[in-house]
């Protein structure tokens, strides 16, 4: 991957961007596409649409969400204490022991994740599993008083991990589901760019998926597109106490993830696997018997319906502050769709 390349997904996937505070990392997405687009749109629920030949009369819309999970201050207690709520989900055993960035409208105020010492529990705490109301944030402060002069409720937090390489060609980072997603839609809006194109094209960083596929359900009534493929994370199964034969089998370095079910347009998947086939991408597939949990459902179910695929990156242990995936995957999905989208007709037929 290219140095800029990866400088701009390092600093993606570092800026805080829980549902509903995405903006961070939509101004660092906007910045990478601000020179490539024709037009460049932030509407007010906070989607990102970067748009290449506008005034095309078929629309074809790609998506990657950019927020990721996080916290909310729900509570803070007489002695300074703060209480937090999920916003998306996650195993709460995860967010014991670690340190925590809370962005307050001043500033950024800095924390740890706190929880009564294993000394002091009797055997049976020991067993049971941590619930969120067992859990607290910590930032230093003696009072509620003095708490509430550095943050305040409703306040986001995110978990305070940065991006780091690990052997080869992967790396970890606390949100690659689903930046990654916002990554590669910008990367290609910027490929597309240099291409003469029979279509218009829409690159969306949505918002508010991790709390119901919002964004992509507004977004897609503002490019109101014939076709569209979203671009999210999904389970790798390479790595120890998976069941491929529940989620199929899927590793990292192995190409992106096409999938087939009732979710994705039978006419877009073939034609995928048909142009993956033509450049040589390795890709895997899974089936999906149902709509899936990603903007793909909500681009194919709003206004008229949208010929809507889904392209997923391996990622290992989804929904932690160490999500792992390979940037081999990357390149090789920025690849396939900038010569599925360059090469498309002025016109296609999507109906099955």
């Amino acid at each position: 991957m290219k140095k800029d390349s990866e400088n701009f997904l390092k600093q993606l996937l570092e800026a805080p961007s829980p549902s509903g505070y995405e903006q961070p990392a939509a101004k660092i997405f906007r910045k990478r596409v601000k020179n490539a687009a024709d037009k460049l749109i932030t509407d007010v629920h906070g989607n990102s649409i970067a748009i290449l030949n506008p005034n095309a009369k078929f629309k074809f819309m790609i998506a990657g969400h950019i927020d990721e999970i996080g916290l909310i201050v729900t509570h803070i207690d007489d002695k300074g204490y703060i209480y937090t709520a999920q916003i998306g989900g996650m195993d709460p055993s995860l967010l014991v022991g670690q340190r925590v960035k809370i962005m307050t409208e001043k500033s950024e105020v800095f924390g740890v994740i706190g929880r009564k010492a294993i000394h002091q529990m009797e055997p049976e705490e020991r067993k049971k599993s941590v619930a969120m109301k067992n859990i607290w944030v910590d930032i230093g402060a003696d009072s509620k008083k003095e708490a509430e002069k550095k943050v305040a409720i409703g306040d986001p937090i995110i978990v305070d991990v940065l991006y780091r390489k690990l052997n080869g060609d992967k790396i970890v980072s606390r949100a690659t589901d689903d930046k990654v997603g916002a990554f590669i839609v910008a990367e290609v809006i910027r490929a597309l760019s240099k291409k003469k194109l029979n279509i218009s094209v829409a690159g969306v960083a949505t918002v508010q998926e991790e709390i119901g596929l919002r964004g992509a359900m507004t977004s897609v009534y503002t490019v109101n597109p014939d076709a569209g493929i979203a671009i999210d994370v999904t389970f790798a199964s390479d790595h120890p106490e998976t069941d491929p034969k529940k989620i199929g089998t899927v590793e990292l370095g192995k190409g992106p993830v096409l999938h087939r079910g009732p979710n994705i347009n039978p006419v877009l998947e073939k034609a995928l696997f048909k142009t993956a086939k033509k450049i040589k991408i390795p890709y895997q597939v899974t089936a999906e018997p149902r709509g899936t949990g990603t903007d793909a459902n909500a681009m194919q179910l709003s206004r008229g319906g949208v010929a809507t695929a889904l392209l997923s990156i391996p990622n290992r242990y989804m929904h932690t502050p160490v999500e792992v995936i390979s940037l081999k995957d990357l390149q090789s999905s920025i690849k396939l769709l900038t010569e599925y989208i360059a090469s498309h007709p002025a016109k296609k037929d999507y109906r099955p």
